[in-house]
């Protein structure tokens, strides 16, 4: 009787075990999505910017004292719960694979931050080793695969946000960091709330205050000495929604003319300030100008009207069968001049890797383009203006613009084409990284996009004139040309750099307490011994 009961007993003491243990990965893992939510949360056009450090808070609070084996399983939950949501609009026209296997490739980064974190939780400087390791690993998914995807990246959520200024000093990983840093305080804080006396605990406090407040003291007042230009940003809109709008690419290039032949007008008129520059988006003359007469006289007659060069988004054929994504300064005396071509091409879009095989996979693979991609600097001189193209996806980059403001941009365009992705979340998101360059490098920027938004940033990230989705318009405005250099233009990848190496540090630092630990008992074990043997003589 008494062996049955003991057995009934041991039994149950086996079950409530497993309860509790499913019951804490349950929650966990729900803490963990949860975390993801936060992150997506924080960027446009929610703009919810304070969420993002809450997001890596609650991440840092799951992942404490997990096995990196278990570390990495919430981390990648976490990941799906980020991605997921926040890149649809890749699969808006083509169905859902390429939108999933995106988000499940970028939650890899997730999850790989999460085992690192795992394992220098509980050293000292904690928060730091943590902010570092995610900093690392944004850094890593901006780079692979297939040229890498920097789509969202902490900086890109705080444009709205106290902590952009610190984009003038230590560019966009520099940001991250700084959320990633305040997230793993607060983390620390909660942990540590017993005993509340917990030097560690005040430390991290202290971490979450500092912080903003030295980014408030940071931003810049917006005075400013520079030349000034007047600048014109047209946006012809599509005739319809969808990747199949370019098979109207004559309408899509007649949208633009006829919107700076009434710009010309306006200006004739007087209702207008005349303009320096004009410039159009990318895809606005899918019809190559270059080759086709119809689209040349178009675009001369456009250019003569307004009397100053237009930036011309243009795709380009080549004798290879190839094409160029590109921009070309159109004259209205000279025509076609100098040129960008687009040098960070989109991976499955515009290009397509490993051809062959994702032909045989995927029936929409056929779709993508047979892009190359360009070369140089990225500025070109737009009516005596060294200016920066910045073309669609490449914005999103942050070595491709710090090497042309290096090169001596003083005005920083993004042209792009969002047509292809509808009415979703994208443009807001592109919007937000194109006001964090303009802080960044202290620079205007002018967005012209095919459908919407465009607008026009001025150096401090704010946003002047803009358009809606999906309208006709045309935006003029007043703007500085800046040439005063930011710490961030100067100091270009090595905050990042700064950022991998104590990752590195930290995590050496993991492996070194982890062995030591290993080794403990057999040192004990040995002294014991030796305090035998010697016992014995």
């Amino acid at each position: 009787m008494l062996d049955i009961d003991s057995s009934t007993t041991t039994v149950n003491r086996h079950q409530r075990t497993r309860r509790r243990a499913f019951t804490a990965i349950a929650v966990r893992s729900s803490s963990a999505v949860s975390a993801g939510l936060l992150l997506f949360a924080s960027f446009p056009p929610r703009s919810l910017w304070f969420l993002a450090p809450l997001g890596i808070g609650v991440l840092v609070l799951v992942i404490r004292g997990r096995s990196i084996r278990a570390a990495f399983f919430y981390g990648y939950l976490s990941g799906l719960a980020f991605f997921l949501p926040l890149l649809p609009w890749v699969g808006v026209y083509v169905g859902a694979p390429p939108w999933l296997a995106l988000a499940a490739i970028q939650a890899i980064a997730v999850a790989l931050f999460c085992a690192a974190a795992a394992a220098v939780s509980g050293l000292r400087l904690e928060a730091l080793w943590i902010a570092a390791i995610w900093t690392a690993a944004e850094g890593l998914r901006a780079r692979i695969p297939f040229g890498g995807f920097p789509w969202g990246k902490l900086a890109f959520a705080q444009a709205d946000g106290p902590l952009l200024s610190l984009a003038a000093f230590v560019g966009a990983p520099g940001v991250s960091f700084a959320v990633a840093l305040i997230g793993a305080a607060l983390a620390s804080v909660v942990r540590q709330v017993r005993p509340p006396t917990s030097r560690f605990a005040f430390g991290s406090a202290a971490t979450v205050v500092i912080v903003p407040a030295l980014a408030f003291a940071l931003t810049p007042d917006g005075g400013t000495t520079a030349a000034r230009a007047t600048v014109a940003v047209v946006q012809g809109n599509v005739p319809r929604l969808g990747l199949d709008f370019n098979s109207q690419r004559r309408a899509v290039l007649d949208n633009h003319i006829e919107r700076t032949m009434q710009l010309g007008e306006d200006i004739t008129a007087g209702s207008v300030p005349a303009p320096d520059l004009v410039i159009w988006p990318e895809n606005a003359s899918d019809i190559d100008p270059l080759r086709n007469a119809d689209a040349t006289a178009g675009i001369d007659a456009a250019a003569r009207s307004v009397g100053v060069p237009l930036l011309v988004g243009a795709v380009l054929g080549n004798d290879d069968g190839t094409s160029t994504n590109t921009s070309i300064v159109w004259d209205p005396v000279l025509g076609p001049g100098e040129r960008h071509d687009k040098r960070k091409l989109v991976p499955f879009g515009e290009y397509l890797p490993m051809r062959s095989v994702m032909t045989t996979l995927s029936s929409y693979a056929s779709q993508a383009g047979n892009f190359v991609p360009g070369s140089g600097d990225g500025v070109v001189d737009l009516a005596g203006i060294p200016t920066a193209v910045a073309t669609c996806y490449e914005v999103a980059f942050d070595d491709v613009v710090t090497e042309s403001v290096r090169a001596g941009a003083q005005l920083l365009t993004v042209p792009t084409n969002n047509a292809t992705f509808g009415r979703t979340d994208m443009t807001y998101q592109q919007l937000a990284m194109s006001r964090l360059r303009a802080v960044e490098h202290n620079r205007t920027v002018l967005v012209a996009a095919t459908s919407g938004v465009s607008a026009v940033i001025d150096p401090q990230g704010k946003v002047g004139n803009r358009s809606g989705l999906f309208t006709a318009e045309t935006l003029v405005a007043d703007v500085a040309l800046e040439t005063r250099s930011t710490w961030a233009t100067r100091l270009g990848a090595l905050p990042e750099y700064a950022a991998v190496v104590l990752a590195v540090m930290g995590c050496a630092l993991a492996w070194r307490r982890r062995s030591s630990a290993r080794l403990a008992p057999i040192a004990d074990t040995a002294s014991d011994m030796q305090k035998r043997y010697r016992g014995t003589i």
